[in-house]
């Protein structure tokens, strides 16, 4: 029953019932012992009310007084003068004396507890006041085993008078809870079940109807966390999805590409000057686009290639993804700086390290041509004693604030339209193989900043360098 919300509910609901009537168990018997008291003085005050009528009456009367009034002596002060009215032998000295014409409820509280926990007989004096001013005060004896008797009646009666109300209070406030908070919370409960049987169903999606503030916010809570899900699951699937068609696209270009390869080299040996100038480049891009092909039937199986690290010219692979670029240019004046320190050479894969830029400055081109008007495009490179850092400036319009937001993200970060999206999170994971990070430095109105940084250590840096204005240099 402890490990049920409801069963709990009902034990302290109990528990806290009883324990308020407790508290109020301590005055009530404070009480109780006061109206005990005050009714044997009233009892005592008609019993003497005979003896005013007719001074002499005989011992058994007096005696039958005395016990229907439950005292052993009356003593009752009238004009000044204190007289002993009914009077009978006490079995014991008087021990105490209690006065109840003043007393507050502390000293009321105190003297009801001592005599309630005192199991010794005792004789007391108990004075008080005389009903309707027959005198100016009454004074009677009395035992203290009745007083305590009843007493110890009057508090089982409350006990279980209290214990009653505690199991009805209890009864009734579960039923409430039951039905207000408890049957709600396994419909919620129901409802995330129902749900992790098929995230993907957007029917099962909890739709918020709970009266309850509290639970209503949990239950819009819980719905906005299902959609997104929904809609994550969803995407993720048409994402395995689009990977298997890209898996078979790639094989079947991969073979068609392989093909390709073996006429170029034929082609290669053909005297005119133009095509032996054009066709290695033209064999080096057939080899990484079967490369790539490759590469995306691996990453499909989850199998992405760690780089092979290698130490290169940094100027040499630059030169060679601006060549490219310049060919795809045509008449559009368009120009390519290269600022790299001769000799500087970089720990990388040449391969990945070739998509990520091409990919940069290809983004870069396309910025610069959809614009219209000339332009330059700058790659520019130095290093640190922490890291090499490679910089892609150009001077287009800037990354539109939609595209920052997802920059880095397959699907959501395109800032071309009709792009992917996916080129930018390709090169952030390439380079990321690599232990280094690329970034947006800046982007305005001027132009726009990528910087890629390659850790020559364990990949730990201290800070990151100022980003560098580009130098212009003739392309």
């Amino acid at each position: 029953m402890m490990n049920s919300l409801s069963g709990r509910l009902v034990i302290l609901t109990t528990i806290f019932v009883m324990l308020a009537e407790v508290l109020i168990f301590v005055p009530s018997i404070a009480r109780f012992r006061e109206d005990y008291m005050m009714n044997r003085l009233e009892r005592a005050q008609i019993a003497s009310l005979a003896l005013l009528a007719d001074d002499m009456i005989d011992r058994e009367l007096e005696a039958e007084l005395l016990e229907n009034a439950g005292v052993f002596n009356v003593v009752l002060r009238r004009d000044q003068v204190r007289q002993l009215m009914l009077a009978s032998e006490l079995p014991q000295p008087i021990s105490r004396t209690f006065d109840m014409r003043d007393n507050g409820a502390a000293v009321l509280i105190r003297d009801a507890l001592t005599r309630f926990i005192a199991s010794e007989n005792e004789v007391i004096r108990v004075i008080g006041a005389p009903v309707r001013d027959a005198g100016l005060l009454i004074e009677i004896t009395m035992e203290t085993d009745p007083l305590r008797a009843a007493m110890i009646d009057y508090g089982i009666r409350i006990l279980i008078l209290s214990a009653v109300i505690s199991i009805v209070t209890a009864s009734l406030l579960f039923l409430a809870m039951r039905a207000l908070l408890l049957k709600p919370i396994k419909g919620v409960v129901g409802h995330m079940q129902n749900y992790a049987a098929a995230p993907e169903d957007a029917r099962r999606i909890i739709t918020p109807s709970a009266s309850v503030t509290e639970l209503r916010e949990a239950e819009e809570a819980l719905q906005t966390l299902e959609t997104d899900l929904t809609q994550a699951l969803r995407q993720k699937d048409r994402l395995a999805q689009l990977g298997s068609a890209v898996s078979k696209i790639s094989h079947d270009l991969r073979n068609i590409l392989t093909s390709a390869q073996l006429f170029t080299d034929r082609i290669e040996m053909s005297e005119d000057p133009t095509v032996k100038r054009m066709a290695p480049k033209l064999v080096g891009s057939i080899t990484r686009a079967v490369h790539l092909c490759e590469s995306t039937l691996a990453f499909g199986k989850a199998e992405e290639p760690s780089p092979t690290l290698t130490m290169l010219p940094l100027v040499e692979l630059v030169d060679e993804v601006i060549d490219s670029e310049r060919l795809a240019v045509g008449d559009f004046d368009m120009s390519f700086a290269c600022d790299i320190p001769v000799g500087m050479v970089v720990r990388a894969d040449p391969e990945q390290l070739y998509r990520v830029l091409a990919n940069l400055i290809r983004n870069a081109r396309q910025a610069l041509v959809a614009t219209g008007t000339p332009g330059e495009i700058s790659v520019i490179g130095y290093e640190d004693d922490e890291a090499w850092w490679i910089e892609v400036v150009d001077t287009g319009p800037g990354l539109p604030a939609k595209a920052q937001e997802h920059l880095f993200t397959p699907f959501q970060g395109g800032a071309r339209k009709g792009g992917s999206g996916l080129g930018l999170a390709i090169s952030a994971e390439l380079v990321k193989g690599h232990g280094g990070t690329l970034e947006l430095a800046k982007t305005s109105a001027e132009g726009t900043c990528f910087s890629i940084c390659l850790p020559k250590g364990d990949g730990t840096l201290t800070a990151k360098p100022e980003v560098r204005s580009p130098q212009k240099s003739v392309g």
